[in-house]
């Protein structure tokens, strides 16, 4: 084990030192290059039918339309940044940066998004003239290993040294493991234990928290239009997204008016009995969720829990309870399965998401359907999270949409809440090193009366 991954991580250090003066316009042809070929239809296509023959989970045509747009959004982010040399200039402060790669970099990727998610990785990783090696999910690793074949000959193409992008031959948690500490930064997208693990390396490390995305209707939302789109959301991919509505919490003036519109778009409602057969084939141990659920259709887990459900059924929906500790439905479901919460003051809405995700997905995300302003700011200000849409599809949102300026990524920061080093959509930005050079500037003398004056005037010197 040690030494196939001493020889792996020389032959990326051996690479990335071939590029690490590149200038830009051949750094951003490597990227165009690269990127091409995971964007061919025929190539995407590809990817989709392994991702899902391989793993058995998600939707093939979400697949194919995650693959591609994350690498497009990705490469449309990347366009005409600077990443290379001098990339900021500040005169009146006498300051210049530049940029720097950071070396050799561990991407972990998971098993929901076998493919998408090196793609975006990837493409921020040579932005910044590093070399990359992709630990990936055991039961996911043709899938992963498929995106980086195609990476390597877009390498190729460019005439840029393959083995910027490799993969680890063995995948296992061994293997991750003994790779971590080999190089110089780990992005570790998935499961809190590897998350946990990426930071006990000893290499820093990017890691992200766990998702919870608990999203509020007010009763200024435009109610058919929030349905639509919580659907879309809960539905892509049948919620292998971390940033998956997981609860809905519902005015209880528009209460009526939302789980009918919701209904229409293929909601079912369980009621009591049905939620416990529910519950007990979610989570038959009582705490951990049944791999059979993941990322399956509402039919399917219906049929697993022993329920009688339409054939139009898309998402299945229950209804949350008191007290929080004791129903594991609030908690992060990676499965069409949505919880509702109705409310009367705004207040109780924000009060509920925060204890909520303070039980579980603490930093992730928040979301509302409002037209209400003050809203919207009371709950960007109340929550505890590092993302929050409004009138968005979460899912989509989250990690860059085209309609909105979230950049483009599928490793989402949760900040000091979710035990992360960032709150941001990790991109090309956290793969750089940067040397700030000073010159000399007239001085800037601090002035007592501005810093001291106002509290002079109140308590006196």
């Amino acid at each position: 084990m040690k030494e196939m991954i001493q020889e792996l991580v020389q032959r990326a250090r051996a690479a990335q030192k071939i590029i690490e003066y590149w200038p830009q316009e051949q750094v951003d042809m490597m990227v165009a290059a690269v990127g091409w070929e995971l964007y061919k239809e025929e190539n995407a296509v590809r990817c989709a039918e392994l991702a899902i023959s391989e793993t058995g989970i998600g939707v093939y045509a979400d697949k194919l339309l995650k693959h591609r747009k994350k690498t497009l959004g990705t490469l449309r982010d990347l366009y005409g940044v600077r990443t290379v040399g001098v990339i900021e200039v500040d005169e009146a402060k006498g300051l210049m940066k530049i940029a720097k790669p950071v070396g050799v970099i561990a991407a972990i990727t998971p098993v929901t998004n076998p493919t998408s998610t090196p793609a975006g990785n990837g493409l921020a990783i040579l932005k910044t003239r590093n070399a990359v090696i992709f630990g990936p999910h055991p039961r996911a690793k043709q899938a992963t290993g498929l995106a980086i074949e195609l990476m390597r000959a877009g390498l190729r193409r460019a005439g840029a040294p393959e083995d910027l992008v490799q993969i680890l031959p063995e995948a296992s948690k061994e293997a991750v493991q003994a790779l971590m500490p080999a190089v110089d930064l780990v992005v570790a997208t998935g499961a809190g234990a590897l998350v946990k693990a990426a930071y006990s390396s000893g290499t820093p490390a990017y890691g992200v928290g766990a998702g919870n995305a608990c999203v509020v209707v007010d009763e200024t939302a435009v109610i058919a239009d929030a349905a639509k789109k919580v659907f879309l959301s809960k539905t892509f991919d049948h919620a292998t997204s971390c940033s998956s509505e997981n609860s809905l919490i519902v005015q209880d003036r528009v209460w009526d008016a939302m789980l009918a519109a919701l209904q229409s778009h293929g909601g079912y409602l369980c009621n009591p009995a049905q939620a416990a057969k529910l519950k007990a084939a979610m989570w038959p141990d009582g705490a951990h969720l049944d791999p059979r659920i993941t990322a399956h259709a509402a039919g399917e887990i219906a049929k697993l829990a022993g329920l009688s459900v339409p054939e139009s059924t898309r998402f299945l929906m229950v209804l949350g309870t008191e007290p929080l500790a004791g129903d594991l439905f609030a908690r992060e479901k990676l499965s069409p399965v949505l919880t509702l919460w109705k409310y009367g003051p705004f207040s109780d809405a924000v009060s509920l998401i925060e204890r909520i995700t303070r039980q579980c997905g603490c930093g992730h995300s928040c979301g509302i359907h409002s037209t209400n302003d003050a809203h919207i700011l009371e709950l960007a200000t109340r929550c505890h999270v590092s993302r929050m849409m409004v009138n968005q599809p979460q899912c989509y949102g989250n990690s860059g949409n085209y309609d909105n300026g979230m950049p483009f990524t599928m490793t989402l920061g949760c900040g000091t809440w979710g035990g992360n080093i960032t709150s941001e959509n990790v991109c090309w930005k956290h793969f750089l090193n940067t040397t700030w050079v000073s010159r000399p500037i007239p001085p800037v003398l601090p002035d007592e009366q501005k810093l001291f004056g106002t509290l002079w005037a109140k308590f006196g010197k």
